[in-house]
């Protein structure tokens, strides 16, 4: 396992076999459940797309904030809803 930064060294006897099993099992599920989630909302992936490649062409120096603004200001043109589709989409949120 790597060390990740403000992580501590991993505890390798905090957990018994037993947990260590059903942990494992736990994020074999979890990542399961994940790509099933992923494969049906193909929208997830345009976003995140699009998201990454401003990212990477603007190199902002608070990644934070930028996130905040491009998916505040900029979903619908992202989503490349209609005006129409776009009022329903913002009123619903």
């Amino acid at each position: 396992m790597s060390r990740r930064e403000g992580l501590g060294e991993p505890d390798r006897g905090a957990l018994s076999s037993e947990q260590e099993e059903k942990l494992r099992q736990f994020k074999i599920k979890t990542r399961i459940d994940n790509e099933k989630y992923l494969r049906s909302h193909p929208e997830i992936d345009k976003l995140m797309s699009g998201f990454l490649r401003e990212v990477l062409l603007k190199r902002p120096p608070d990644i934070r904030e930028f996130a905040a603004e491009h998916f505040n200001n900029d979903l619908c043109e992202t989503l490349d809803l209609k005006s129409e589709e776009a009022v329903k989409w913002n009123q619903a949120k």
